[in-house]
């Protein structure tokens, strides 16, 4: 699968999160994907190859943005 996320891009993913909620920003980008939960604030982290799995569809390009 290609890179399709970058920095400060709003994804949602497959599974929803304890809160109810499936919108997470990607806050760090490498080895490791950190995201933060849109509604209550939780950070997690975890590998390249289970983001890529567990990835829904990516809502807004933070990159794009930017420029």
């Amino acid at each position: 699968m290609d890179k399709t996320f970058n920095l400060n891009d709003l994804v949602i993913m497959k599974k929803s999160h304890a809160c109810g909620s499936n919108n997470w920003l990607i806050t760090r980008v490498g080895v490791d994907i950190k995201l933060k939960c849109q509604a209550c604030g939780r950070e997690i982290m975890m590998d390249r190859l289970e983001f890529q799995k567990k990835l829904k569809k990516v809502i807004k390009n933070g990159e794009k943005e930017e420029n």
